[in-house]
């Protein structure tokens, strides 16, 4: 018998017929003598009406009311999965954020979980109760609701299972495991057996929809084993051909006993949310820098790709970085607002940009991969407006109308097409 976390996503959730398909999923689990928790996220579509609502009240809302409001989705779904259980003749209840509790810390709309009280809830599963849990929220030590970000079931999900010492963490999507890249640009992307965390945190952070990167992150401190699967195959399916996210030890341990080699590169992953900003005619000067960015930290805007330009005979650079495309609006009204002390001339942004990124393990011992990404970009006439790179990842910064078609020459330059059948 195992302890298993099973969570479920907005598509996964998205009416009454597939609550179903969900619930039967979850029963066959059940029947194989596993202890079972399940956390939901609401039904897809549903956050982003309730939001739409925030927005109607009030442009400028009570960040605690919005996750009142927020928070609603995931109370729903649990509900209704736990009365369908129920139908189907499986003892279930539900346990909403502020029961268990799920203790966030004070950040409305972006919490961070701290701690889970597991005494009750270990007890009811125990005693084969079906414990359904709303992800995305949790409670503050005030006493108010919280949600911790958009995707932020994901997290939810892998904290319960820490906090269970479940034996493996199921996601379920709409895909049925991590691919080398997206399949709707490269229709020869393979699925991946395994990944190692490292990885899918890389992936994750640089545009792979799969997983939350904080749900990656957090998996990774805790060795929760997660595996990604499709919530449409077939529920009484034994045989789950999923992707595991391991750690790099016990990734090595399975090449060694199927004897294989690691892939040098594990997969492309591209992002269109990216905005670009220079700035010009920026004095030469030392703490010039600091002036730039420490204001956008303040403000809580993450700057991924820098290129400081070599300084003109005024003594005098441009200065190019990157943001979350959403962040493209409050970035540009702080630095508007820091322009006396950091002396540019013009800002000058651009939203008509992407990054495209390179992840493997098998790049720490192997020299040359950022070399031949390069020239299969230049090979096709694909400019790179910036480079950022880790030590398992490489990502450029080029025009958006080139992304599918990088995509898909990155993706054979490195050989993960799979094998025509």
């Amino acid at each position: 018998m195992a302890r298993i976390v099973m969570k479920f996503g907005g598509t996964s959730m998205a009416g009454m017929e597939r609550i179903r398909n969900v619930a039967a999923r979850v029963k066959h689990v059940v029947e194989q003598g596993h202890e079972v928790a399940v956390v939901v996220s609401a039904m897809a579509g549903e956050t982003d009406r309730l939001v739409g609502f925030c927005k109607e009240a009030s442009p400028l809302y009570d960040p605690a009311e919005y996750d009142v409001v927020v928070a609603s989705g995931e109370q729903v779904t649990s509900g209704l999965l736990a009365m369908t259980l129920k139908a189907m003749g499986v003892d279930a209840r539900s346990w909403l954020g502020w029961q268990l509790p799920i203790r966030t810390n004070e950040a409305h709309a972006k919490a961070r979980i701290g701690e889970i009280d597991t005494v009750d809830l270990l007890a009811s599963m125990g005693s084969g109760t079906v414990a359904v849990i709303p992800g995305f929220q949790g409670m503050m030590e005030d006493g108010r609701v919280s949600t911790l970000g958009r995707g932020g079931s994901d997290t939810s999900a892998v904290a319960v299972a820490a906090a269970v010492k479940a034996d493996r963490c199921d996601i379920y999507t709409d895909v049925d495991g991590v691919y080398t890249t997206d399949p709707r640009i490269v229709a020869r992307a393979r699925k991946l057996d395994l990944v190692t965390y490292e990885e899918m945190l890389e992936l994750a952070s640089v545009g792979a929809k799969v997983l939350q990167t904080r749900s990656v992150g957090l998996a990774m401190k805790e060795g929760v084993v997660v595996q990604v699967l499709s919530s449409f195959d077939d529920p009484t399916q034994d045989d789950l051909p999923g992707t595991l996210i391991v750690s790099e030890e016990e990734l090595e341990a399975k090449l060694k006993e199927d004897k294989m080699e690691r892939q040098l590169i594990t997969g492309i992953a591209h992002d269109k949310n990216e905005a670009k900003i220079t700035l010009t005619r920026v004095p030469d000067r030392p703490g010039a820098v600091a002036h730039i960015f420490g204001p956008l930290a303040d403000a809580a805007i993450n700057v991924d790709m820098i290129i400081q330009n070599v300084g003109r005979d005024k003594g005098e650079t441009d200065v190019t970085f990157t943001v979350p495309g959403a962040d493209l609006a409050r970035a540009l009204d702080v630095l508007e607002g820091q322009k006396d002390v950091i002396g540019f001339n013009r800002i000058i942004p651009d939203t008509k940009v992407a990054k495209v990124s390179v992840v493997g393990v098998g790049m720490k011992s192997h020299a040359g991969v950022a070399s031949a990404m390069f020239q299969a970009l230049a090979d096709r006439g694909i400019n790179i407006l910036a480079i950022s790179t880790s030590e398992i990842k490489v990502s450029v910064l080029i025009d958006e109308d080139e992304t599918e078609l990088a995509v898909r020459v990155l993706h054979t330059a490195y050989g993960l097409d799979a094998p025509v059948a």
